[in-house]
């Protein structure tokens, strides 16, 4: 079959055009304008969050948090590994150090078993991520942070419209942070949000966001004009970023409904493998409500997982494992971090396989995915999976 399957590919739903030219003939395109507020509004409204700041990018929002929660040179903070680097860059940047603890093996998820172990009399915040749009046991971390008077921030970056226990992600920290990248559910090609669930921090996050200066409050005819108040940075999107966007949130329950379809459809035709222990698929627990960011298969070894990309990639298929964990990396080792460290994470991170997974993939194409994954380890020796490892293939 000579049938192409990236990995991503950006998609128009609904208005996203029309809008993009609503917001020039509204005359404003630099940002805060018609479309920003919408788009918050409809995050606030939809999610429960006291107030959202849109910003370029889920990596803004973070830094932002970071900012807010006070974080100086000298603090730790508590995160996973197995993350993008903007979480840790967040923290890094501020002079304080990342204090990365594993995962759990069936979420992949940050173990909150193993965080209060991690606090010490220097831990500031906590910095949960939720992979995969699955919420992290998240009561269980917000005592933890409770009992310590610890700052939580959720990188909800893949988690726009997921829910833990009925709640929305990015609603139960003090903080909680959004994308809307290329990649993302509900995107505008760069994009994030900055959640606020703590009104006492929301005109700092303004002053922040607007480069230091009291802008907003001038604007709302609080002060008589505004100046440099703080440090901050240029963390407001393009109007036309968010023009797109909102065409993009008024579809969330259609998008929603689509994306939990692939992944259905991903887990009905890779079960049989699983049944033969020749992957692993991933685990949503009874409490969480996904928004089926994306759909991943744990290889028996790294040697297999590298094997399988070769060959997919041979068929025109895009699949791609995820992140490298943080604490092996050469910023990691600056920290003094060692491979061995986090047994989950470095298994995991070698074993895990992303599959092709976008608003319009055709059932044609994940067919041609699924026979291709299905042939390629059919066909490898016995021995092959013969391998121990940390975390079991089936279950």
């Amino acid at each position: 079959m000579n049938l192409r399957v990236p990995f991503n590919k950006p998609f128009v739903i609904g208005k996203e055009l029309y809008y993009i030219a609503q917001a020039v003939t509204l005359g404003n395109i630099s940002g805060d304008g018609h479309f920003t507020q919408k788009c918050c509004r409809l995050l606030e409204e939809s999610f429960g969050i006291h107030k959202v700041l849109l910003t370029p990018s889920c990596t803004a929002a973070l830094e932002m948090a970071a900012m807010l929660c006070g974080i100086e040179p000298g603090d730790e903070v508590i995160l996973p590994s197995y993350t993008f680097v903007s979480t840790a860059n967040a923290v890094v940047r501020l002079g304080a150090r990342p204090v990365f603890v594993d995962i759990r093996p069936d979420t992949l998820n940050l173990d909150e078993t193993l965080i209060e172990a991690a606090v010490t009399s220097k831990t500031k915040a906590i910095f949960p991520i939720h992979y995969a749009g699955v919420g992290c046991e998240m009561d269980r971390i917000l005592a933890i942070a409770r009992r310590y008077k610890l700052q939580v921030v959720e990188d909800a970056a893949q988690a726009v419209n997921s829910f833990y226990n009925g709640r929305a992600l990015g609603s139960l920290g003090c903080l909680g942070a959004y994308s809307f990248h290329e990649t993302k559910n509900y995107t505008c090609g760069e994009g994030g949000a900055l959640c606020i669930n703590d009104p006492e921090l929301v005109e700092r996050a303004e002053i922040i966001r607007n480069k230091g200066t009291n802008r907003k409050q001038y604007l709302r005819g609080e002060v008589d004009k505004y100046t440099w108040v703080d440090n901050g940075s240029s963390y407001v999107p393009s109007e036309i970023l968010s023009a797109y966007l909102y065409a993009q949130l008024e579809m969330m329950d259609a998008i929603s409904e689509r994306r939990r379809r692939i992944y259905q459809f991903y887990r009905h035709h890779f079960k049989r493998l699983e049944a033969e222990g020749l992957v692993r698929l991933p685990t949503i627990p009874e409490d969480c409500t996904s928004n089926y960011h994306l759909f991943y298969i744990l290889l028996p070894t790294m040697q297999i997982r590298n094997a399988l990309i070769a060959h997919l990639k041979q068929q025109q298929i895009m699949a791609v494992f995820h992140y490298v964990p943080l604490h092996c990396s050469p910023m990691g080792r600056i920290f003094g971090y060692k491979e061995g460290a986090l047994p989950v994470t470095e298994d995991v991170s070698g074993r895990l396989l992303r599959m092709p997974f976008y608003y319009d993939l055709t059932e044609e194409e994940q067919l041609h995915v699924v026979d291709q994954v299905s042939a390629f380890l059919t066909r490898l020796p016995a021995e092959s999976f013969r391998e121990e490892h940390p975390l079991p293939l089936a279950g």
